[in-house]
């Protein structure tokens, strides 16, 4: 049998060693290199707590079960026999799981293949007792000197309605690497990245949401309430969020027209943008471009500075539901450069 126990309660496949076992982080690209709407694999940014299992999709498969009218276990060749979708959508890191304060700058756009997991789901039979999906990868060890069997996050079931949930195994085009979480790893457009979980072996619907340490403990904002309370809310949906990338920090510039471009992005939809040259004090709207529902999109505006000096250049993002990128002190905080013109 390709498999094995582990104290959670339930079956997983056997993997080959974790390699590394540690901590792994890889960020290629700075913010000016952003320059292409779709961003290349090798480019895509890799963050694992514990290390990068090492699966063979000959021996793994995928369960589905919990609140089910069927459970069911598929190889993956019987997975990448269904219809397959692609979804192009950001993809982006949320950060230090025990500080939203700190704006890490870690994302990409890039079009996800697989099966759309609502469809599957459908067919299966899903109970109306079920109102959150778990998943869990096959990565485990300490984080944070805290030991966790495995990688378990939770989605509302609701998300599903909202459509391209998918169970990936490609991107853009190509087969997912294991660093990127092959053989199959979960997407929710719309959500931040430590809710992708990598290395997928298991689907569960449960009527509640499930604690452990990247559900509970790590991976929530503490909001402090009109009463002086204080509450918990999961990181899940990617708050209003932009950045330059032309021009880049420390360019020089001369006395002429100049376009300032980036991209912004938001699990709610862009509703505008503005640019400030001035670190903040006015701002100016930019032009903003139509893109696919989860992407992100091109914003723009033209400049030409008044006087040789150095300028402190900023973009901030509004959502649909009215929310503003926060000048700092968030993960989505503005991104603030500074330019010399001469």
């Amino acid at each position: 049998m390709n498999e094995k126990k582990n104290s959670v309660g339930h079956d997983q496949p056997r993997i080959g060693e974790i390699r590394p076992h540690k901590l792994v982080r890889h960020i290629p690209l700075k913010p000016h290199e952003y320059t292409q709407r779709i961003t290349r694999k090798e480019d895509v940014f890799i963050l694992s707590h514990v290390g990068i299992p090492r699966a063979d999709p000959e021996t793994w498969w995928l369960e589905i079960c919990g609140q089910v009218e069927r459970p069911q276990r598929f190889g993956f060749n019987d997975l990448v026999k269904l219809p397959k979708r692609e979804v192009t959508a950001l993809h982006e890191c949320a950060g230090f799981p025990t500080n939203p304060r700190i704006a890490t700058r870690r994302y990409a756009n890039v079009v996800w293949g697989g099966i759309d997991l609502a469809t599957l789901l459908s067919e299966i039979g899903v109970r109306p007792e079920a109102k959150f999906v778990w998943s869990y990868g096959c990565d485990y060890g300490q984080f944070a000197d805290v030991t966790a069997e495995v990688y378990r996050k939770d989605m509302p079931i609701e998300r599903l309605h909202r459509g391209d949930v998918l169970l990936a195994y490609e991107i853009n085009g190509e087969p997912l690497t294991q660093e990127l979480g092959s053989p199959l790893r979960l997407i929710i457009p719309g959500y931040y990245g430590t809710n992708a979980v990598k290395w997928l072996y298991r689907i569960e619907l449960a009527g509640e949401r499930p604690s452990g340490l990247y559900t509970t403990t790590y991976y929530n904002d503490i909001e402090l309430n009109p009463d002086g309370s204080t509450s918990a809310h999961p990181v899940w949906e990617i708050a209003p969020e932009s950045v330059i990338v032309s021009p880049a920090d420390q360019q020089s510039l001369s006395l002429d027209d100049f376009e300032i471009w980036g991209w912004a992005w938001a699990e709610a939809g862009v509703e505008h943008v503005e640019v400030s040259v001035d670190g903040g004090k006015s701002w100016t709207s930019a032009a903003l471009e139509d893109g696919d529902r989860w992407a992100w999109r091109r914003f723009s505006c033209n400049w030409k500075p008044t006087q040789p000096a150095t300028y402190a250049l900023m973009s901030r993002a509004t959502d649909v539901k009215g929310q503003t990128q926060p000048l700092s002190d968030r993960r989505n905080s503005v991104y603030q450069l500074s330019v010399a013109v001469v």
